[in-house]
């Protein structure tokens, strides 16, 4: 008797016509008979019942993979673990460079100098030889507690090798966190910088787990010594490589359903959840990207992007299957300029926070540069915008004139740009596409499903989404009634995004839970974001779910989306909506732009003795709350999202300051309870101006 999952594998296959090669998407096409309104004209996904029974079709895959999920590399299928992988690479690449780094011994700076993937294959049999001479079994965890640099990647590969669970720690985690996560996950040897030794060494009677710590970098030779009785070993990366180089040891090979790494989510509230994720689960996201995207050895990639976010994490997986050279910043985010001049990368991979930057960097140096060069820039701009929008070759007079200079900023070889971690404007990504002259895609993930659910399709030159699902997985939206988003909307479905396949996450380590919560019993990751799906099967984030909330009078409030909006304001760095049930109104802390507000006030001849009190004054908070209703407008917020008050700050929002998570999102908790004496300050204001006005009545 047929399977029910066969039964559905018939349907679907009724629906596509065949074509010389099972994968070859461009003859696929609908049966008009079913559900013809929902999946004419599909472009970049299709559209599939998620159940023979129910005959709902609401489950859209990518057309490059629509009759199976992929979890394995096309061309090398026998991949199926991040050991694989590096084997793969340094056999095939052994030569080629692989890590590089500019900083020297003496701690000056040069050029980059490399190691080659023969190299640190020799590493990492090293490292992990060390770490099973010190006594550690497979399985065991171990912690990465340090900023990017090679050693993180060789003892992640080290683990990958041996059977090890590698479990990232946020260099920028507070000593609470830091120990909840170690005790959590129960880590055993724990590899960290001098800077973070200290930080350990102060509560490392409070981790009882820990019986090694190795620390990487520039320490001298005069480790602190600990007493026997704590059961703590401390050792130099060198001495760990020299004792594994005495000791080898063969390779403990993991299977593809064994746990790679456990990635703790820094939330915007609570403790850290550990996100288990396998080896297959990588594997399959990398594999997936591998066929959006072609990349070659003789790529270069700058990774400055923290190592213990997913994002990052998936990129170093991708450089290393190509065989592509990775060069490390030098630790300070100030001087990454002057890496990307030293470096040249062909591949760069950011956050929108940045991109803002790089936008505003430049459309206020143009219009500063006086009224030629700005109507210059802006001819060119337009001219290759349309040439881009048509699907053709802009003249190369514009890049010679305008926009090779703008390349230079990235060190001009920059050929394919990507975003991730929050969204895009479409503004920014029309302007990095034009100035750059290069492929950009923006992506959408998390965590839980190893990074990337979506990505915007390689030539589509429409902007606002997050392009189509990846073909690792499969994306249906299910309805929101509580905020009236439905399948049945006009003139798209809406909905919460839900994610299945191989790149969802096993779980939280320890934590059933919350793991129900988020995964169904089908095997549904509810994703907490809102989704509508735009013509050709994309997909658009329009609100979030689980950081809404309501005001005096009923209406739902999506914190993110008013703050995206708001953040293309020239005067506003960051941003932090507030509203709650007890007030009709929201209200703004912004971070302002220094520069931007400094010049504002040269132009309207106000003194000031510095950034705090120009931010105090009541015509800079005038001006810039006039610039957000203009922002507001044209982004259509409706009536009761504008926010009614601001407050200016001088300092910006920081991971130091406990405002900001590891992935630069906003601490609503801790920002409230920042900004509460300003918070209560603006409401007390509202609240006197609406008296005022109704005596006035």
């Amino acid at each position: 008797m047929e399977s029910p999952a066969q039964r559905r594998l018939d349907v679907i296959q009724s629906h596509l016509l065949p074509s010389s090669n099972a994968e070859d998407d461009s003859f696929l096409r609908r049966n008009l008979t079913s559900s013809s309104h929902f999946l004419n004209g599909e472009k970049y996904s299709v559209l599939l019942p998620e159940k023979l029974q129910s005959g709902k079709w609401n489950v859209h895959r990518s057309v490059r993979s629509p009759l199976k999920l992929l979890n394995r590399f096309d061309d090398h299928t026998e991949i199926g673990t991040l050991h694989d992988t590096f084997v793969h690479a340094a056999e095939t690449y052994r030569d080629h460079k692989y890590l590089g780094t500019r900083i020297r011994v003496d701690g000056t700076v040069g050029e980059y100098k490399w190691m080659t993937y023969g190299e640190a294959a020799t590493a990492r049999e090293e490292i992990g030889s060390g770490l099973m001479y010190y006594g550690l079994k497979q399985g065991a965890c171990v912690g990465l507690y340090f900023i990017n640099r090679p050693e993180w990647l060789i003892v992640d590969q080290a683990c990958a090798a041996y059977s090890y669970i590698s479990v990232p720690l946020y260099d920028t985690l507070g000593p609470d966190a830091v120990k909840y996560v170690v005790n959590h996950s129960g880590i055993q040897a724990i590899f960290c910088v001098g800077q973070t030794l200290n930080s350990l060494l102060s509560f490392i009677s409070l981790i009882p787990s820990v019986h090694l710590i190795v620390v990487v970098g520039e320490a001298d030779d005069h480790l602190p010594s600990l007493p026997s009785t704590s059961g703590v070993k401390i050792i130099l990366y060198s001495t760990l490589g020299s004792q594994g180089h005495s000791n080898l040891q063969p390779f403990c090979p993991p299977k593809p359903e064994d746990i790679a790494t456990i990635c703790y989510t820094s939330g915007t509230t609570g403790k850290p959840k550990g996100v288990v994720l396998t080896h297959g689960n990588l594997i399959a996201n990398v594999a997936a990207f591998c066929r959006v995207l072609k990349f070659y050895p003789s790529d270069v990639y700058i990774s400055y992007l923290p190592l213990a976010h997913i994002y990052e994490r998936t990129n170093q997986i991708i450089c290393l299957y190509n065989g592509m050279a990775i060069g490390f910043y030098q630790g300070d985010t100030l001087k990454l300029m002057d890496d990307l001049a030293a470096l040249r990368p062909t591949i760069f991979c950011s956050v929108p926070r940045l991109y803002n930057r790089i936008y505003a960097g430049i459309t206020n140096a143009v219009k500063a540069s006086g009224t030629i060069k700005d109507r210059l820039f802006a001819v060119a701009y337009n001219s290759k915008k349309q040439a881009i929008m048509n699907g053709k070759k802009a003249s190369p007079v514009w890049d010679r004139l305008v926009f090779n200079k703008i390349r230079e900023k990235l060190g001009r070889r920059v050929r394919v740009m990507a975003s991730g971690a929050s969204p895009l404007s479409p503004e920014v990504m029309e302007f990095l596409r034009v100035c750059f002259g290069c492929i950009v895609v923006e992506g959408y993930g998390m965590t839980e499903t190893c990074s990337i659910i979506s990505l915007v399709d390689e030539g589509d030159s429409l902007t606002g989404h997050v392009g189509s699902p990846s073909t690792a997985c499969e994306v249906k939206l299910v309805d929101v009634p509580e905020m009236s988003y439905t399948s049945d909307d006009e003139p798209y479905p809406r909905g919460e995004i839900c994610v299945r396949g191989p790149t969802v996450f096993q779980g939280y380590y320890k934590d059933e839970a919350q793991t129900r919560e988020v995964i169904d019993d089908d095997g549904w990751l509810h994703t907490g974001d809102i989704g509508s799906w735009l013509p050709g099967g994309r997909l658009k984030i329009i609100d979030r779910k689980k950081n809404i909330f309501k005001l005096a009078q009923g209406e739902y409030i999506a914190p993110e989306k008013i703050e995206n909006v708001y953040a293309k304001c020239k005067f506003i760095l960051q941003c932090f909506i507030y509203g709650d049930s007890f007030n009709s109104s929201l209200i703004l802390i912004v971070a302002v732009e220094p520069d931007v507000l400094r010049d504002w006030a040269a132009s309207k001849a106000i003194q000031y003795e510095d950034l705090g009190e120009l931010c105090k004054d009541p015509r800079a908070r005038d001006a810039v709350l006039e610039e957000m209703n203009h922002v507001g407008k044209k982004a259509q917020l409706r009536g009761f999202e504008f926010a009614k008050a601001v407050t200016l700050v001088p300092e910006p929002f920081t991971l130091e300051t406990g405002l900001l998570t590891p992935t630069f999102k906003i601490k609503r908790p801790e920002a409230k309870a920042c900004f509460g004496k300003a918070i209560s300050d603006m409401y007390a204001e509202l609240s006197e101006s609406d008296r005022t006005s109704q005596r006035m009545l």
